[in-house]
């Protein structure tokens, strides 16, 4: 079982978290029989997501659909071990229909208060315990709550978690610092197919013309990158470099559209891996949606672990359309996936590094961009304009709120950051950074004040001042090599794009669409 510590946020924005959710440091220390689990883990933008107390090493989740009713049962089997002594334990939850909770085998008892499921145990579980929680639920996917993950889609659903949304498809903590490994059951009937993140391991041919279908990756996963999907699906498997599997997931009556976009992932693997290193999970494909509804999901592509679900409709454009974001959404494997922001403040990390390499590969192949720009460095004059109006109405690059956790700041202002930095630096240390980066925080979780820890001992000069000013800094700093380079003032007529109104999450920001 894997013990991870828990990542702190950056000491500028922990008295944010304090304020907004009281932090772990609202808490009294346990006495001698434990106390409540704190319900926070302090993230700045979300302060009321995950839970202390404890970190999870497993999840085993079995999952049964049924068609005719469009319902989900579901047993969630958790493995934990306590970081304290603890009184009663909470899970993130909201959506779900609880039926009975397990806690060491026994009946615990349980109530579900906002999105939080409470659970007292018989006896108080001592500090550093390793405990199975286990917990039966049904789920609609079609339920109406204030945000939910469910896709459903005509034939099944699929689901889409980030940020905040797991905890609708599954009890859990719900925070990408408390990474854990996952095993999938899912059972359906054999007309369908249903499929997760990692590899199939094992397929059963039930009674009543029901499959059930295991799945297990190899590597720890957090909870907003998990994807589980069922419908009218074919698998289809292709060689990548260096043997690599890779598996599309693809609605049985596009198959065929889709397959001039399946073939382009191979090259778009050996691509990033020339940049980045070997590619860090077991295999990786597309899964387009089985759904033509606009409103599915408010994003383009999402990069769930091992398996980036899209807009079908997207994929069968031409490949100068694509191309640029499905390395956009591979990036995601590297950063996001393989090593997780320590808190949704650093989301910077993920889609700063995603649309810099998307846009690096779009410019390589000369396709010009949404602005008919050709270069990267047309883009980064033209985004070093904006920088203090950007900041302005979405605060500094790894200083977000809730509302402006997808403006474009984290995409085009990440890549601006990481543009500034190459230029101090010079190209081969940039790249020994991102990689030492990477290998550093495998499997993790990390945060901004890691990057910059790493970039400091790794690139040759103290570069801590430096990337502070222009990650936390209320104005847009000079430009290595630019002196020339200007911004325009701020103005109450000039605002970066927002999200549109009346939704919850805006996820089309990114420079590579």
């Amino acid at each position: 079982m894997r013990y991870r510590s828990r990542v702190t946020a950056p000491a500028a924005l922990i008295g944010t978290a304090a304020v907004l959710g009281g932090g772990t440091t609202a808490y009294a220390a346990p006495g001698p029989d434990g106390a409540p689990a704190p319900e926070t883990l302090g993230d700045p933008v979300f302060p009321a997501l995950g839970n202390d107390g404890y970190r999870v090493g497993s999840y085993h989740l079995d999952l049964s659909y049924d068609p005719t009713t469009t319902l989900v049962d579901g047993t969630a089997t958790l493995e934990l071990r306590t970081t304290q002594a603890l009184t009663r334990l909470s899970l993130d939850s909201l959506g779900l229909d609880v039926r009975t909770v397990r806690v060491g085998g026994r009946a615990a008892a349980f109530e579900q208060v906002d999105e939080k499921l409470r659970i007292t145990p018989v006896r108080a579980l001592p500090a550093g315990a390793r405990v199975t929680v286990c917990v039966t639920y049904s789920a609609d996917p079609r339920r109406k709550l204030a945000h939910t993950a469910w896709v459903p889609t005509p034939d099944g659903f699929a689901i889409c978690p980030q940020p905040d949304s797991a905890h609708t498809v599954f009890p859990c903590n719900d925070h990408p610092s408390d990474k854990a490994d996952f095993t999938f059951r899912l059972t359906v009937p054999a007309t369908l197919r249903a499929v997760a993140n990692g590899s199939l391991v094992c397929t059963e041919n039930l009674s009543g013309d029901r499959t059930a279908y295991t799945y297990r990756s190899r590597s720890p996963i957090a909870t907003e990158l998990v994807q589980i999907t069922v419908g009218d699906y074919v698998v289809k498997e292709r060689g990548g470099p260096h043997g690599l599997p890779l598996r599309d997931v693809v609605p049985v009556a596009r198959a065929e559209a889709l397959e001039p976009a399946l073939a382009l992932t191979p090259g778009l693997v050996e691509w990033l891996e020339a940049r980045l290193g070997a590619y860090p999970f077991e295999t990786y494909g597309l899964l387009p949606c089985n759904s033509d509804d606009p409103a599915a999901f408010d994003f383009t592509g999402l990069e769930t672990q091992t398996l980036t679900l899209y807009k079908p409709n997207f994929l069968l454009q031409p490949e100068p359309k694509i191309g640029s974001h499905m390395m956009h959404e591979l990036v995601h494997s590297y950063f996001g996936n393989s090593v997780s922001p320590a808190t949704w403040a650093d989301l910077w990390l993920n889609e700063g590094h995603a649309d810099f390499y998307g846009l690096l590969y779009r410019y390589e192949r000369g396709w010009a961009d949404s602005l008919g720009l050709t270069t990267l460095e047309a883009r980064m004059k033209d985004t070093y304009a904006r920088g203090d109006q950007w900041r302005r109405s979405s605060g500094p690059v790894a200083a977000p709120n809730a509302a402006n956790l997808f403006d474009s700041q984290r995409y085009l202002g990440g890549v601006l950051v990481l543009y500034a930095l190459r230029r101090l630096i010079g190209e081969d240390a940039f790249h020994a950074v991102e990689r030492a980066f990477l290998a550093r925080h495998r499997n993790s979780s990390a945060s901004t004040e890691d990057y910059i820890a790493v970039a400091t001992q790794v690139g040759g000069q103290d570069v801590s001042g430096f990337l502070r000013d222009w990650l936390y800094g209320t104005t847009t700093p000079r430009m290595p090599g630019h002196p020339d380079w200007t911004v325009t003032p701020v103005t109450p007529a000039l605002t970066a794009p927002r999200r549109a109104a009346g939704t919850a999450r805006w996820h089309e920001n990114s420079a590579t669409l």
